[in-house]
């Protein structure tokens, strides 16, 4: 056995290499090409290969690249050598950084999207081999460079015209004359939703569907979104009448779009290695505890919540997800401050509820908090996000809503919830909505 497995960085951001160990005996020789449990733990993404490429060349000084692909890959050989050779061809500062070894059988590379790789071979029969992490496709687009480019300045050991190269390679244009490959993008689902305009204005070059762009319950609708463009897809889309949850169309219409819909939108996020954000609530609670933390299991009360829930589970099997928990939303639309507002200036006095307790969540807030999230690579799984302050009841907050806007807040009075639940069709609310 030959070398202990590790992986270290390259001047390339993201560009990792890997000595592998290499098992020899009198027979030959076997190596681990990719050990997902070890790698990863070492640090390699977890990119989720789905095709593994084997390119044989018989000569040496064979000659191939510069060539930027779509998705991430692994590189290395099976037999034979090879002088490597990369230059970051992604939009950033580091456009144009190279980074080149050898690799023989113990060594091995990984690629991220949009850094141009290339080869030349070392000794004749040399087989290279790499995995990918999306299938190969004709409609993909590359981003190419020339291998003789005067900038990125590649020491090839065999002079290149000395080299065997293609027609196409000797004609890829010059670094000066590439245009850098774009980062994959953020989706936005639910862009015409409150949440949904606050994270367009947090997020101004993510691609923003609303409802009339991707219908997220039609399952054909799914097979037609060029996933691959995106890593990651922000879910701000559900159904939120808590009441109308409970009549039978709309505990129908609850179910399909905030489980049903979900159900494909993991798919996809599993399928294509996307990072899925998903918008949970405190109503995945029965509210029995003075506050929730992120380990509190499930005990919904009504057909909203129940659809929360379940939501979060199937969202729990994506390797890569947040799940946000918040409360008590108030954006730009219709809500409880701006209907307190509304009855103020009618001069309405409303009996307010003072037996729920609770956080607002601004959602200029809560986009922030998803893009700190984001930002901050935090870890995967269950996030608690609201406004700060104290909590506090509706009745509270209606007061001060009355009084911020010039008016007296003594016109509104405190009721309780079953008080306030008289003769009215309404879902049961969790008595305490506070998160930690």
């Amino acid at each position: 056995m030959s070398g202990e497995l590790r992986v270290t960085t390259t001047p390339i951001p993201g560009m990792l290499l890997i000595e592998l160990p290499v098992h020899r005996d009198s027979r030959g020789w076997f190596k681990e090409n990719w050990q997902r449990q070890k790698m990863v733990d070492l640090g390699l993404p977890d990119f989720g290969p789905v095709q593994n490429n084997i390119s044989f060349n018989s000569a040496v000084g064979a000659t191939r690249g510069i060539h930027a692909e779509p998705w991430d890959k692994l590189v290395s050989v099976a037999a034979g050598r090879i002088f490597a050779a990369w230059v970051d061809l992604r939009e950033g500062e580091t456009f144009g950084a190279t980074f080149s070894v050898e690799i023989d059988p113990g060594v091995a590379v990984f690629v991220p999207r949009g850094v141009g790789n290339s080869y030349q071979t070392l000794e004749p029969d040399t087989v290279y081999t790499y995995l990918v992490n999306d299938h190969w496709s004709a409609d993909a687009t590359y981003t190419n460079v020339n291998v003789a480019d005067e900038t990125a300045a590649i020491a090839w050991p065999i002079p290149l015209e000395d080299a065997e190269l293609s027609d196409k390679d000797k004609a890829h244009p010059r670094l000066a004359d590439v245009t850098p490959m774009a980062p994959r993008k953020t989706l936005i689902l639910g862009a015409g939703g409150q949440l949904g305009k606050a994270l367009v204005a947090a997020l101004p070059d993510a691609v923003a569907w609303t409802r009339d762009d991707f219908d997220l319950t039609d399952a054909s609708a799914y097979e037609r979104v060029a996933w691959r463009d995106y890593d990651t897809v922000i879910n701000a889309a559900a159904y939120t009448a808590v009441d109308a949850a409970e009549t039978l169309e709309g505990r129908r219409d609850a179910w399909r779009v905030n489980v049903s819909a979900v159900v494909e939108l993991a798919k996809a996020a599993t399928a294509n290695g996307l990072t899925l954000v998903h918008v949970s609530s405190d109503y995945v609670f029965d509210g029995e505890l003075p506050e929730h933390g992120v380990d509190e299991g499930f005990s919904p009360l009504g057909v909203y919540g129940q659809t929360k829930a379940a939501a979060d589970a199937v969202v729990s099997t994506v390797p890569r997800h947040y799940i946000v928990r918040t409360s008590w939303v108030i954006g730009d639309g219709n809500n409880f401050i701006s209907t307190m507002q509304g009855l103020a200036e009618k001069g309405v006095d409303p009996a307010v509820v003072d037996d729920q307790i609770g956080r607002l969540t601004y959602t200029t807030d809560l986009a922030a908090g998803i893009l700190q999230l984001l930002r901050d690579k935090a870890p995967y799984g269950v996030h608690n996000i609201t406004s700060g302050g104290d909590p506090k009841s509706w009745y509270e907050i209606a007061r001060e809503t009355f009084k911020a806007a010039g008016h007296d807040p003594d016109r509104v009075s405190p009721t309780t919830t079953a008080k306030y639940a008289e003769g009215k069709n309404l879902a049961p609310r969790p008595p305490h909505s506070t998160l930690s």
